[in-house]
Formats: C-alpha cells, structure tokens, sequence
C-alpha cells in the first residue's frame, strides 16, 4: 500500500512538474509573440543580409587639352570590426596605443587627440561593435598612409579594418563653364553636359552582399558572388580653358564697367560648330558680384535688334527684289508706319542711301523701308524665306532648356500692320544668342548651317569610342552670290560703319552691331519698374577673309547711359578674338615684303629633347631660357626675345603628353613607354588618342595625328 501511494505521490509530482513547465513555456510564448515581440523583431532586422548597390565612379568631363572639367574623387569612411576572428586580445593590447597616435597625427584638422581614439576604440571593443566608425570624409593618399598603421596593416580578417568608398563630383576650374559643364547632385535633376550626357558618365553599379547589424548600419560580407561595377565613360568637351578663361574675365570687366544685369558670350568654330567658350554672367546681389546662374546663351530668347537685319535683308536678296547697290531713302531719320513712327539713332537721318550703306549704319529707317516696301503685299513671303534659311526653329542641341524661337507668322492673332517693318529690324520675334551665332557662323561658313556641339569625344579609360561630325543642320541658307554681298556688307560695318572701334591691323572682323530696346522685367536694382532698358550686341566672326571663328557678345540692361552694341558688347568680342588670334600662329599672316621682317625675329620652336634644342638655339645665337635645366624633355614658348623652355615630365607607367612634338621625338618616348604607335598626317604631333596619365597597359595602342 505505502508504495502504491508514493507511486501516486511521484505520479502527481511529475504532473505538476509538467504542469508548471507547459505554464512557463506558454507564458515564454506569450512574451515572445506578444510583450518581446518588437524587441525580437527588431533583432531579426539588423541581421538581415541582401545584395546591395555599389555606385560606379561617374565618367570625367575634360577640356579639349584633357584638362579636368568635373571629375568624381573618392573620399572614403574607415570602419573597424571589432569581433573580427583575427582580432585577437595580444594584437589589440600591443597595437592599440601606437595605432591611436598615428590616427591623430594623420588627421590633425579634427582636433581628436590619441586618448579620444583610444577610448572610444575601448568602448567599442566592449560592446562588440562590428561597424564603428573612425573617420569620414578621408582622402586616398591618407587611405594609402593609413594602411601601414598598426592593426590596420593587418587587413580585414585579423584586423578588422573596413574602408567605404564614396565618390564626390568636384569642379576643378570652378565658376568657368559651370552652367554648360553643369552639376550632378543627389535629389537634383543634372542640367548642363552632365545632364545631357547622364547616361553616359553614369555607368552601372555594382552588387555585393551586405549584413544589417545593429543601429540599421550596413556591413559588407564576402561571399565570393560580388558583380563589380562598370565605371561611366569620359567626355572630351569642345571647351578651350584658356579661352573660356578669357571670354568669362572680357565678360566680367565690361558687365562691371557698364553696371549690367547680365550677359553672355559664345565661341564657335565656323567650320565643326564646336564651341570653344561660353561665359554666362548674372550680377548676384548678396556677393555684389557676377556668377554663372543661368545659361543665357542657350535658354534665353529675346528680341535679337539690329542682329536681325542681316537674316531680314538676305531674304529681301534672295527673293531678288532689292540689290545692296540700291538706293534707299532714309530722310530725316524717320518714316510713319500706320500709327507707329520708326526712328533712327541719327537723329538728323542719312538722307538718301545705298542698301549697304544702311546696313553698316545700321539705319533702322533704311533697313524696314527695303522690307516693307518689298513684301508688304505679301509678308508671309518673307516668313516663310527666313524659314527656309533655317530660322523660327531649335537647334536640337545635346544640353537641355534651349529657349524656343518665335518667328511670327501672317495668321498670329499679334500680327498687324507694323509688325513687318518692326520685325525686320529685330522686335516681335525671339531668339537665343546660340541661335543667332548659329545664322551668322552659316554665313561664315558659305551657307553651311552646322549644330552647335559642345562634345567631341567619348572615351572608355582612356580610348575612343565615339567621334563627333559636324551635324548639317542646312546646307544652304542662301546662293553663294548673295551670301558673300552679306559678307561684303559685314566687312563694312567694321571698316566704315558703327563698329569701326574694332578695327585692327593684325586681322579683319565682320560682324553687326546691335542695340535693343527691350521691356524691363523688374531687373534687381537695374531701372524703376515699368521702364525699358537695353539689349547690347554684337555678333561676327574673323578672320574676315577666311573665317575660322565666329563669336556673340550679349550684355543686357548696363546701367551707365552707354548702351550701343559697339562699345558695350564690342570690346568684349575683340579681347577673345584677340587672344584667339594670337594663340594660333596659323592665322597671322606673313608679310610678303621681306625688308618689314625684323632682324631679331624669334622662330617658332618644337617642343622636344633639350640638348638638341640647345644646341640648335645656340648656333642661331637665340637665348634659351630653361625653367629646368636637368629636364631631358622640354616644351617651348616663343617670346619676343628668346625662347622659354618648360620641363615635359615623362612618368613611368603613364601616357606622356606628346602635342606639340616632331614625330621622331614623339616615337622615341612612346615606344620606350611600351606603346605601339600609329600615326596618320605628317608634321608635328597635333593630337593624340590616349590622354595623358592615362595608366599603360601590356600591348596598348596609340594614335596620333600629325600636321605642318
């Protein structure tokens, strides 16, 4: 009986127990699913793994030298795991006061002392943290020093070292070019080439797997399965640094003489429509000073003035109702059409005429008479001829926000009786400054309408993928009769008419003038409102003869009572032409009377090996002035009386820089830097396919083009 009962005791014990056990495990379940369920959840998360994005470094933009315009540098944030398998108690203890002392010794500028370093390494290590943050923002030479300290020089696995890389866009030349080479921000649309050209600069990211600890932090893990990112491709631009530099410092001076709101200037090719400067100024009231804001070269339209008569009396030729040796009445100054009176600058007129010599006076009477008196019975005639020559249209170009012309048609609800006459000297229609180069460059260019590019080339690490081609937007905006009476008349405005002020003996400008009115839009401290200001221009090309260049100058509201395209936007045409003028050799004509030839003459010089330049200047009895006199490789500068030799580096493992070379010399470096050269052309070395610094690899090639 008694072992029956404690056969029965034992029995309920173990029920109870059970009991009491089914309690707890019900309410640990309870706890876990309902009172520790954020706590266990959020425990959950932070070891969440997934493949996440590696950003690939955003492509170059370059100068048509190859200097950097925006490039993307890596700034990096060093992170230590501190439960790294090899971080063992001795490699720590013996390390850790020599890696803190060099930790603040490298970064100065952040005003942590080693005993900072060290205590919140302590810490970290106590708390197991497997992300702690060190530094951010660091640099990659500090990257390169960095890895040589104690424990870090120990790698990932024994010593735990983490470093990130970020990669930020920077602008090395600053405000030059800056709303044409534009910007790439997170959050904001890019504009300007880095809009343009998104896709290509871009690239694709990578991938990699990556941990979530603690705090929402991301650790990457190396699981062998890593997709490395394809870096974006680089932009060769069309852009000429030095002379952007010069177009943005002529702009500068004369925005600030004139107390103008703003202005532009353009350079273009005549023959590739390459642009080689635009300079966009706006006054900016908090720096009192002009920043590059907007692109007024590209997005603004305005009423283009006096620049418009050279399209309106080319339509009036090509129709073949008037000849430039006509004559054309201009009287006192004025003529009366319907309720509007069309005024002269002369207040005391020009009298009677030819149609040339109004259009280098730039008479608005003599200009608006030959219009209207040739197609006021039928102006949409004159529409639709300066359609025809390529106006009223964008011009398609790569950079977004181009400003729409407005070529007003016969059926506009605002068409009335004056708007002909008023529209041949440049009111009621709407043009951009690129658009208006555009016309003046066509007849430059014997007809040829080419795009505006601001793009030559794309490069994959250094080889071109793409070419650009001058883009025909109309192969022939007028006869070739009647486009050189225009070039004719252009000639004259500089010469003899209201631009003789630029005027010069070295080379010849053609261009036209012009001077606007246009309604005040409330221009900042720039005229009471409701006043109207002024529009001044200038727009052209040179050589006159043979044209290689043609520029726009645009200044809008000066302040000072000087207002006329000639004095305003003039002198900021001829300081680039100037500069452009004197950088190419080519174009400076040689006279043929051999006894102007000054005996002291300094020759243009190659660049090349310094000892056989020495020697050969030393012979002619020519000064040679060496910036670096052990420099095997120099290049050279001709002044006026001697020659300035600088240092050319030659840098093992790198593409050097060959322009400018004789084609012997130009070989020699190359295929000691193990390159295998083609060439094409003769002469001395003009362009090279690989920039330099370009990294070399094993069986490389090169192309280089030549010319006399």
């Amino acid at each position: 009986m008694k072992e029956q009962n404690k056969d029965i005791s034992r029995a309920y014990l173990v029920f109870i127990v059970t009991c009491l056990g089914a309690l707890m495990v019900a309410v640990k379940l309870f706890m876990v699913q309902w009172a520790e369920a954020p706590e266990w959840k959020e425990m959950a998360d932070n070891f969440v793994t997934e493949y996440r994005s590696i950003d690939a470094v955003r492509g170059n933009i370059l100068s048509d030298d190859g200097s950097l315009l925006a490039t993307s540098v890596p700034l990096y944030d060093i992170r230590i795991d501190m439960a790294a398998e090899g971080l063992k108690k001795d490699l720590y203890k013996k390390g850790i006061d020599s890696l803190c002392l060099q930790l603040a010794e490298l970064f100065k500028e952040s005003g942590r002392s080693a005993a900072d370093y060290k205590k919140g390494l302590n810490e970290a290590r106590k708390e197991g943290n497997r992300y702690y943050l060190i530094k951010r923002g660091v640099k990659y030479h500090q990257i390169q020093v960095a890895k040589n300290f104690p424990i870090f020089r120990e790698g990932r696995n024994r010593g735990g070292v983490i470093y990130e890389k970020e990669n930020k866009r920077i602008y090395p030349f600053g405000e030059l070019a800056k709303r044409t080479i534009g910007y790439a921000m997170d959050g904001v649309s890019p504009v300007g080439l880095e809009g343009a050209y998104a896709d290509k600069l871009s690239g694709v990211n990578g991938k990699r797997l990556e941990r979530r600890l603690v705090g929402g932090q991301w650790m990457p893990i190396r699981d062998g399965n890593e997709i490395e990112p394809q870096d974006g491709y680089d932009l060769v631009s069309t852009i000429d640094i030095n002379i952007q530099d010069v177009a943005e410092s002529a702009l500068m001076r004369q925005l600030q003489e004139a107390g103008a709101h703003h202005g532009c200037a353009i350079l273009m090719e005549v023959k590739t429509g390459h642009i080689k400067a635009i300079a966009n100024l706006t006054y900016d009231d908090k720096s009192q000073t002009y920043v590059e804001r907007y692109n007024y070269a590209v997005g603004e339209a305005t009423e283009p003035g006096s620049t418009f008569k050279l399209p309106a009396l080319l339509a009036v030729m090509e129709e073949g109702l008037v000849k430039i040796t006509d004559s054309v009445r201009t009287g006192d100054g004025k003529r009366k059409y319907f309720d509007r009176v069309m005024h002269d600058s002369n207040d005391k007129g020009y009298g009677k005429i030819t149609v040339k010599r109004a259009f280098e006076v730039s008479s608005n009477v003599g200009v608006s008479s030959v219009i209207y008196d040739g197609f006021r019975k039928d102006p949409q005639r004159f529409i639709d001829r300066l359609h025809t020559m390529g106006l009223g249209r964008t011009l398609g170009i790569d950079i977004k926000g181009e400003g729409v012309p407005v070529l007003k048609n016969t059926k506009d609800k605002s068409w009335s009786g004056v708007t002909l006459p008023w529209m041949s000297i440049g009111y009621e229609t709407m043009m951009t400054p690129l658009q208006i180069l555009s016309f003046y460059n066509a007849v430059a260019n014997d007809g040829v309408m080419v795009r505006p590019l601001f793009i030559s080339e794309i490069r994959d690490e250094g080889e071109v993928i793409w070419s650009a081609e001058p883009v025909v937007l109309n192969p022939a905006i007028a006869s070739k009769q009647n486009l050189s009476l225009c070039r004719e008349m252009l000639e004259g405005v500089v010469t003899q008419g209201t631009a003789s002020n630029l005027k010069n003996t070295q080379y010849n400008i053609a261009g036209k003038t012009g001077t606007a009115q246009i309604a005040n839009r409330e221009l900042g401290g720039y005229g009471n409102k409701g006043e109207r200001s002024y529009l001044a221009s200038f727009c052209g090309y040179f050589p006159a003869e043979a044209p290689e260049y043609s520029i726009i100058v645009m200044v809008t509201a000066p302040s000072n009572h000087v207002y006329y395209g000639n004095l305003v936007a003039g002198p900021v045409f001829k300081e680039i032409a100037d500069k452009v003028f004197a950088k190419r050799f080519d174009l400076q004509r040689v006279e043929q009377d051999n006894s102007k030839y000054e005996a002291s003459r300094i020759p243009i010089s190659k660049d090349g090996r310094q000892g056989d330049l020495n020697m050969v200047f030393s012979e002619l009895g020519i000064m040679m002035h060496s910036a670096d006199p052990d420099a095997d490789w120099v290049r050279t500068e001709t002044k006026e009386n001697r020659i300035d030799a600088l240092a050319q580096m030659v840098k093992e493992s790198q593409v050097p820089n060959v322009k400018g070379m004789p084609l012997v010399d130009a070989l020699y470096i190359l295929e000691n830097q193990g390159l295998l050269v083609k060439m094409n052309g003769k002469g001395i070395v003009k362009n090279q396919s690989l920039l330099p610094g370009t990294p070399i690899r094993k069986g490389m090639n090169i192309s280089l083009e030549l010319a006399l």
